[in-house]
């Protein structure tokens, strides 16, 4: 059993931050690609940001220069840092990555999600 757990979503005003953390626990031999998606209300999930277990990251247009993708392997941790944010950043984000167990090799698991509220 693997899970990816969300934390860190809230209310914040336009040009606040936050910051959030998704954890991986059960049987993992190990994690490869991370990623963060969130789906606005009414909209369809879409990409945020994505790391490579060697670090390389990818980001959507439209947060980049505000959002940071991060992740600690030693603690099978992914962090967003979301700075800047605004209305449009409204939206449930989900974590994803691709995890290897004992029986099964880089099978795609997702977290249940964590809301985010942009508002004043």
């Amino acid at each position: 059993q693997v899970q990816l757990m969300e934390s860190g979503g809230g209310l914040v005003q336009p040009g606040g931050s936050l910051r959030l953390s998704c954890i991986a626990s059960g049987s993992i031999r190990s994690i490869n690609n991370m990623g963060w998606y969130r789906q606005p209300p009414g909209k369809q999930r879409e990409l945020v940001a994505t790391i490579t277990r060697g670090g390389t990251t990818n980001y959507a247009d439209s947060v980049k220069g505000r959002f940071t993708i991060s992740r600690d392997n030693a603690k099978n941790t992914m962090f967003l840092q979301m700075n800047a944010l605004n209305a449009d950043d409204t939206a449930v984000y989900y974590c994803s990555a691709y995890i290897s167990t004992r029986w099964v090799p880089d099978d795609l698991y997702w977290g249940q999600g964590t809301q985010v509220t942009v508002s004043s």
